[in-house]
């Protein structure tokens, strides 16, 4: 599934978004400034966020809306029974964080460059959500990040692609975890 996780800084202050407790990681951020508080973007990525936020002593916050004193915008990607998730735009650091509306790995079947959307969304992408945005940075839940003018172009090619991808994905789902 190739999770990832992402620590991001202004240069005093460490967000720790969806975190795996692996200590060399966490250390590492830590080297980058003040914990701050930890993210959980998506309903079900529980993954070491309470852990990573307890052990750290700072705040989980879980569907963030609110971010008083924070670089980032909340966006709401997908609101229902079923699913809830928030993306985050650092509008400065033209940084777009994704927990698994779209992604990187094998299991997104991502397009030519590198990204795709979640079979959950295909037949209807979160184009209003996440289509306006124009990242240098797209960092993703899983899979690698893509930095540069090109996250942008992933963005929308992962958006425009994701109906005609559809049956694609569901033919390769039997090998995406392997």
């Amino acid at each position: 599934m190739a999770r990832a996780s992402h620590a991001l800084t202004d240069g005093e202050k460490v967000w720790f978004i969806d975190p795996v407790d692996d200590e060399a990681a966490i250390e590492r951020a830590l080297g980058l400034g003040k914990p701050a508080v930890v993210f959980q973007l998506l309903d079900r990525h529980n993954r070491d966020s309470r852990q990573v936020a307890e052990r750290l002593g700072i705040k989980l916050v879980v569907l963030p809306l609110e971010l008083r004193g924070t670089p980032f915008e909340a966006i709401e990607v997908v609101e229902n029974r079923f699913w809830k998730e928030r993306a985050l735009w650092w509008k400065q650091a033209k940084t777009l964080v994704v927990a698994e509306a779209v992604g990187a790995s094998k299991m997104f079947n991502p397009g030519p460059s590198g990204v795709g959307v979640h079979i959950g969304l295909k037949a209807t992408p979160p184009r209003r959500q996440l289509g306006t945005y124009r990242p240098q940075h797209l960092l993703m839940g899983h899979g690698n990040p893509i930095n540069g003018p090109q996250a942008t172009t992933a963005l929308q090619e992962a958006m425009d692609r994701s109906r005609r991808d559809l049956p694609g994905s569901l033919l390769k789902i039997p090998f995406a975890f392997r």
